[in-house]
């Protein structure tokens, strides 16, 4: 507790420095990196990430000190050498963009770990912490750092308000923004500025293995969450901002915890925890969906076959047992035995000791599923002109989807028959 009390009273410079700067820098390419996320072009951070380190280096060599400007300078050249190298392969040649990616990225990252090992080797004694870049050190920032972070933040989060809808729309549907007249390829050039931009300036932090996650992870964890491009931008930057704030507070409490890699780490975190638990497309509640929409189906069947029972006893509240609902279709007689109680829970069945049988409720319900289904088959039999002894298996499926409007069409093309291919009766 005397550690949160510490860190959150932001006293010490130090811990202002870093805990501003792992904030600024992961908001502001949060942002910009959910216009490559939705434009599919996540990989072309990392590229970018890995493409700066011989623009560092080169820019220490030209200057021999670690002055930001001329390292900041040598990286966005370097980064914008890159994502021009790989257009230029893409379209001048065969080789894919993913290919181009991975050809560009290997190649300048392996230049910058030369460069790098030149210049460690060469005996300058300002070299020392220039291997930092590699995977940040964010607790080296100090207060010209954090004037520089704001500036880019400002930087990036103003472009991204005052070109939002033209970024949208280019990174959507590019042919209609050219059709309406836009500069698609000067807000392109924007566009992949700002992402150098935020790269370039982030690499202090995270280091050029680890920013591709800074770039692209909150944009991932917000998609999950909303399909509101407006929410998913504010999302993505609470998102990074809260990651940055997280890493640095930990980073704090264990001193021999770099920053940058916790800052991914809480970042991965959230990202596995909306995978799971997001409430539209997580994964439990697709597996929740799922299990309810078999049980639906299980339970419809049973009715389904109670009311065939009846059709054929002219009576369709006989109580009848579960192995009577076996030998008409082969259930496992555990899940039947299931779906019987739930369906009289809802109401569907009424139950006498080891007896069911329908309720005028179920009875209805099962009527349109029956009804439903021989609408079906007659319907492939004589649009689709499939023989009536192959359309029971898609009926049975398609009998638990079919919306009423749906329902109601598809009478009206078949005119309101009264019988199906197998010449029994379908129900109204």
């Amino acid at each position: 507790m005397s550690s949160f009390t510490e860190f959150f009273s932001f006293a010490d410079p130090n811990v202002r420095y870093v805990t501003i700067g792992a904030v600024l820098i992961t908001a502001s390419s949060a942002l910009v990196g959910t216009f490559t996320f939705l434009n599919k072009k996540s990989l072309l951070g990392d590229a970018i990430a890995h493409a700066v380190l011989p623009g560092i280096c080169l820019g220490f060599l030209l200057s021999g000190t670690k002055n930001p400007l001329y390292l900041i300078l040598g990286a966005f050249v370097t980064g914008w050498l890159s994502l021009y190298a790989i257009q230029y392969i893409t379209t001048k040649s065969r080789i894919k963009e993913d290919t181009a990616i991975g050809l560009i990225l290997s190649v300048f990252f392996g230049f910058g770990i030369l460069l790098l090992t030149y210049i460690q080797k060469s005996g300058n004694a300002n070299q020392s912490g220039l291997d930092h870049f590699l995977f940040g050190k964010a607790a080296s920032m100090v207060a010209a750092d954090i004037i520089t972070f704001s500036v880019v933040a400002v930087c990036l989060m103003t472009l991204t308000l005052l070109f939002f809808k033209e970024f949208t729309l280019m990174v959507f549907d590019r042919n209609y923004a050219v059709a309406l007249g836009l500069p698609v390829k000067k807000l392109e050039l924007l566009l992949t500025s700002m992402i150098v931009l935020a790269v370039v300036v982030g690499i202090q932090a995270v280091g050029v293995v680890l920013m591709a996650a800074v770039l692209i992870t909150p944009a991932a964890v917000a998609r999950f969450w909303t399909n509101s491009i407006r929410i998913m931008f504010v999302v993505a930057a609470i998102t990074g901002a809260f990651s940055g704030l997280a890493g640095a507070y930990i980073s704090y409490t264990a001193p021999s915890m770099p920053t940058g890699p916790w800052i991914v780490i809480v970042i991965s975190t959230l990202a596995l925890a909306s995978f799971l638990l997001a409430p539209t497309k997580g994964v439990l509640n697709r597996f929740l969906k799922q299990r309810r929409f078999r049980r639906t189906i299980q339970d419809e069947n049973v009715l389904k076959v109670l009311y065939q029972l009846g059709e054929g006893s002219k009576n369709f509240y006989i109580h009848r047992y579960a192995e009577e609902i076996i030998r008409k279709r082969n259930f496992n007689k555990q899940s039947l035995m299931r779906s019987i109680q739930r369906l009289c829970r809802q109401g569907y069945l009424e139950k006498s000791g080891e007896l069911c049988s329908l309720t005028e409720e179920g009875k209805n319900r099962a009527k349109r599923v029956v009804k439903i289904h021989r609408l079906w088959e007659l319907y492939l039999t004589t649009h689709v002109n499939i023989a009536p002894d192959h359309v029971h298996e898609d009926a049975d499926t398609i009998e638990h989807f079919l919306t009423p409007e749906l329902e109601a069409d598809l009478e009206r093309i078949l005119n309101y028959p009264v019988v199906d291919p197998h010449k029994a009766e379908i129900p109204y």
